[in-house]
């Protein structure tokens, strides 16, 4: 039973569910030993490759800061130049993926869903509409830093309308990530069955507002007194009210509070599903989420698709990339 707000002050989404990565701190860790292992294994004949797999895939982020550190002091060395001149493919796309500090990553691969002609749309669906605030925030930062210009103004030029407003919404920070008012909760729910079933035409921007400054709880409050009362799912709603990339986003955003494990679950089933495999999407979901929540992920994906990733991701590449991959997943 809910009583009040100040019972869930603090919670984020993350505490709705149990999140259990892939990829943890290895004991023990010394970046000295780590670096000199990397080294040789450049400086044979003939790379060591599955030595690279087995030191980057069994360390966290920050300890993959600390090698490359190393490498950099001791060697006067760039350690991801040094991987890519000895790489290829799609092996080296993961191995550099690991190297990059997490919210560079997701801002590199921001910027170039969003450069050249056209913009990959579900790229900036995905990164954006799964993150708290403060993840956000972290991105948004380090776009900037990365490319001397804020991340809203680029997405404005790429996107337009609806769209462009709810992505602009939730990359200037406007979601409360932490309140829970049930109260509330039913206000809100009437004022979208207000501007969408009851209105002839749809106001997306009451669908925006909630959607994008909503705290994950309090949106799966909001969703339940929806149903309570109008008989259908959010889903169902959306689907009717909305078309497009705003669908799309607002779905994601749906997922994201009932299972962000079943979101990502899904987002790897549809890269690997069908003729050929969207290996920038496989990449990016199972680097980034490797030391977030890749184990409940996997969990997810077997209970909706009876079929273990592992299997499917082995079916589905080849190669030292295969192996890296299942290393990350922690597959045998």
């Amino acid at each position: 039973l809910i009583s009040s707000d100040s019972c869930y002050k603090k919670r984020t989404m993350s505490q709705y569910y149990t999140p259990v990565p892939s990829v943890t701190p290895a004991s023990g860790f010394n970046a000295a030993d780590d670096g000199m292992a990397l080294r040789a294994a450049m400086k044979r004949f003939g790379i060591d490759k599955q030595a690279i797999i087995d030191i980057l895939s069994k360390r966290s982020n920050s300890q993959r800061q600390q090698i490359s550190k190393f490498f950099t002091e001791e060697y006067g060395r760039d350690l991801i130049d040094d991987l890519k001149s000895e790489l290829g493919g799609h092996f080296e796309e993961v191995i550099v993926a690991l190297m990059i500090p997490p919210a560079d990553y997701l801002c590199k691969q921001l910027h170039k869903a969003m450069e050249g002609m056209g913009t990959d749309e579900h790229t900036p669906i995905e990164i954006l509409c799964s993150k708290s605030n403060k993840e956000v925030k972290d991105i948004v930062e380090a776009y900037e830093q990365l490319y001397d210009r804020p991340l809203a103004e680029h997405m404005c030029s790429e996107t337009s309308g609806d769209f462009r407003r709810f992505l602009t919404l939730i990359v200037t920070g406007v979601r409360d990530d932490y309140s829970m008012d049930p109260d509330r909760a039913r206000e809100s729910a009437e004022q979208l069955h207000a501007a969408g079933e009851l209105k002839v035409g749809t106001d997306e921007e009451v669908f925006n507002g909630i959607m994008a400054h909503e705290s994950f709880p309090q949106l799966k409050l909001i969703f339940e007194e929806y149903k309570n009362f109008s008989g259908r799912t959010i889903e169902q709603a959306l689907e009717e009210e909305i078309s497009g990339e705003l669908l799309e986003a607002m779905l994601a955003v749906v997922e994201c509070v009932q299972s962000p494990p079943a979101f990502f679950a899904n987002r790897l089933h549809k890269s690997m599903a069908g003729g050929g495999t969207d290996d920038v999407t496989l990449i990016r979901i199972i680097v980034s989420r490797s030391e977030i929540d890749l184990g409940s992920i996997k969990q997810e994906y077997e209970r909706i698709y009876d079929k273990t990733l592992e299997g499917v991701v082995r079916d589905e590449t080849s190669g030292d990339y295969k192996r890296a991959l299942l290393a990350l997943i922690g597959g045998p």
